[in-house]
């Protein structure tokens, strides 16, 4: 089985081609940066993955998907082997869409920028990580 499941957001824009067929096939290709497990120091990894969207998919990426967005993808990893012009031997790794979704909505993306310039001047000294609440809730009352 050869199944791949991502979720990243995209590192640039599509880069659409259309073939040169009778009937011309969208081919968009773009970068998806995906966050994988924290490393010992605590630092987190990203690794960039090679996607390549064909057809409606193509044409879907080049409409809609812009830098930023966050994304889902669902596809198969195809590996090509070629020469170049000097004749190196070349290998590329990319993952072939079969399915791509918005992961965030289109406000949220926008308010993710706004945000992150806003959060640090609503910060209190006594930031313990939560949002400051009127409310009283007793642990009687809690599900758990």
């Amino acid at each position: 089985m050869n199944k791949v499941m991502l979720m990243g957001r995209l590192s640039k824009d599509p880069e659409v081609r259309y073939s040169s067929a009778a009937e011309p096939v969208a081919v968009a290709r773009y970068s998806l940066a995906v966050s994988r497990r924290y490393k010992k120091d605590g630092a987190q990894d990203v690794d960039f993955i090679n996607i390549v969207a064909f057809g409606a998919n193509g044409e879907f990426a080049e409409k809609y998907l812009k830098k930023g967005q966050m994304i889902a993808i669902s596809g198969r990893l195809q590996v090509r082997n070629w020469e170049d012009q000097t004749g190196n031997k070349r290998v590329s790794t990319e993952v072939i869409v079969e399915d791509q979704y918005f992961a965030e909505s289109k406000g949220s993306s926008d308010s993710r920028r706004s945000e992150s310039t806003t959060s640090n001047n609503n910060k209190s000294e006594n930031d313990n990580g939560f949002y400051p609440t009127d409310e009283n809730i007793e642990d009687d009352n809690l599900p758990f």
